[in-house]
């Protein structure tokens, strides 16, 4: 974890809760002043608030695509239940008589709203600030899904490789955030319901310190969250080591044989880095992934659509092609295919070699995987592999993706659905089963590349396709877990293991 992570986490959270102000406090005053529209804001608010956090997101970035202005927004709509029903209750707390007052001293309607009733709710108005800043706090983790960066990475990456250093580093961080903030908008919040603020106290009258303190934060942020100008190409990280360490070898190998810079990103998930490499205006040049996640995930094909005589990878590199103008480069060796995991109880008890070896003992064993994997999206899932092997299992366990190694090793389940090549199954003590029968197709690892890339680069960088195919076929299965082991068991740095690797193939 560094500061920067910690920085962009507040500075999000700092620009949500000032766009929510703004938005809120005239919605608010819309309520309070029309009955109508009191009940379709406040229903829009709750609508906004009990969408999943991760659906809100997904849609804006529909129309604003991936990055920080994404999740700025999301924390923003999330922000303003608290503040615009604050905002009524305090105005409609005001007393009767106080608003009669200013009415007989001949104040029109809005004069009294913003001069009288609205300094005297200003109280309650805060409060819902607080509220709202604390559970954007918290709700700004979903960022690292968007490419919008924050402390949400750090956190993921702890729960999945089990390491609690990590996983209380980031939550430590955004509890010491939430206090910090708390205490100061408690502070604001004293000041302001304070009578008795005089010259003695402070040589600049609060109202006044306020304006410069508010262009301040508003600078602060404006300057943060502007895009920022990257030269050279463009890449997302990966939420899991295989995709970063792969990225992380593209950037050495490009900046030592070329005159490119290579800019590595916030982390994102592959579906929505594949929307930004196939956008109109893509926001990346390159990305890791697998021919078999291209077909299945991002085209919404089963294997069966592939013609006879033609291959899996052949196929998609076809039809990606075709549909966004974008290609896969060579198959770099990696076959990271769906695999099936064992325990070591498993192996001491029954000694299955294969997957048809767990056929007679199914009934015995409880089998666990990600929630995706029991889905009924194409063939290559729970039911339909389960009824082409015949196999029984006791109890099928959905269990999130970041928290299914941690649940085999405290014998929730003794068989999981894997990848081949994670390093985690050799910390887990696991033993990956011979698919006999072959139901899982391959899913080679291989580098995608944005349509007119090459183009792009032919005169800075004319060796650029060669330079990234020099990973072709470098890998194996094996090599890429003895990798991942050390990323995510022993806890190298990620750079560190990638320029090694590159040292030992001579490629730096």
């Amino acid at each position: 974890m560094t500061f920067s992570m910690i920085w962009q986490h507040f500075i999000m959270v700092l620009a949500a809760i000032l766009i929510a102000i703004a938005l809120g406090i005239p919605l608010g005053l819309a309520a309070y002043l029309s009955r109508p529209a009191r009940t379709a804001i406040l229903r829009v608010v709750d609508l906004i608030q009990t969408t999943p956090a991760l659906a809100l997101l997904g849609i804006i970035m529909v129309f604003l695509g991936a990055g920080k202005p994404t999740v700025v927004l999301g924390l923003a709509l999330y922000s303003l239940l608290p503040i615009v029903r604050n905002i009524v209750l305090g105005l409609d707390q005001v007393s009767p008589s106080v608003k009669e007052a200013a009415t007989g001293m001949g104040m029109g309607r809005l004069y009294s709203l913003l001069h009288v009733e609205l300094p005297l709710a200003l109280p309650m108005l805060f409060t819902g600030v607080r509220i709202a800043a604390v559970n954007a706090i918290g709700t700004a983790v979903f960022a690292a899904s968007v490419g919008g960066g924050g402390l949400g990475g750090i956190i993921n990456t702890g729960i999945r490789r089990d390491d609690m250093g990590m996983i209380l580093s980031g939550t430590g961080a955004l509890m010491v955030m939430a206090l910090g903030m708390d205490l100061l908008m408690g502070w604001a919040e004293r000041r302001i319901n304070s009578r008795q603020t005089s010259a003695r106290r402070s040589r600049i009258p609060v109202r006044y310190a306020a304006v410069p303190a508010l262009v301040l934060a508003v600078l602060a942020v404006v300057l943060s969250l502007a895009p920022a100008r990257t030269e050279g190409l463009f890449l997302y990280d990966g939420q899991f080591s295989e995709t970063k360490l792969v990225c992380s070898m593209v950037k050495q190998l490009i900046e030592d044989r070329t005159d490119l810079t290579v800019t590595i990103g916030d982390e994102m998930t592959a579906v929505n880095n594949f929307n930004e490499l196939t956008a109109d205006e893509p926001g990346c040049d390159i990305m890791y992934s697998w021919d078999g996640t291209i077909l299945t995930t991002f085209l919404h094909q089963d294997v069966d659509a592939i013609p006879a005589g033609s291959s899996l990878y052949d196929y998609v590199n076809g039809q990606i092609g075709q549909r966004y103008g974008i290609r896969m480069l060579d198959k770099i060796g990696v076959d990271n295919t769906y695999a099936i995991g064992v325990s070591q109880e498993v192996m001491d008890t029954y000694h299955p070699q294969a997957i048809s070896d767990l056929v007679p003992i199914s009934g015995q064993l409880d089998f666990g995987a990600e929630q995706d994997f029991f889905t009924d999206a194409g063939s290559m899932k729970f039911g339909p592999f389960t009824a082409f092997y015949g196999l029984n299992f006791r109890q099928a366990i959905p269990v999130d993706i970041m928290l299914k190694y941690k649940a085999v090793e405290q014998g929730q389940y003794q068989v999981m659905v894997v990848y081949a090549t994670d390093g985690l199954n050799k910390r887990a003590n696991l033993t990956i089963l011979e698919d006999d029968r072959h139901f899982f197709p391959e899913y080679n690892g291989v580098l995608v590349v944005r349509s007119g890339l090459f183009e792009d680069c032919a005169e800075a960088a004319p060796q650029l396709e060669e330079i990234l195919n020099l990973l072709g076929g470098r890998f194996t299965n094996e090599a890429m877990t003895d990798l991942t082991y050390r990323v995510d068991v022993l806890g190298e740095d990620v750079a560190a293991v990638a320029h090694s690797f590159l040292t030992e193939q001579g490629l730096l």
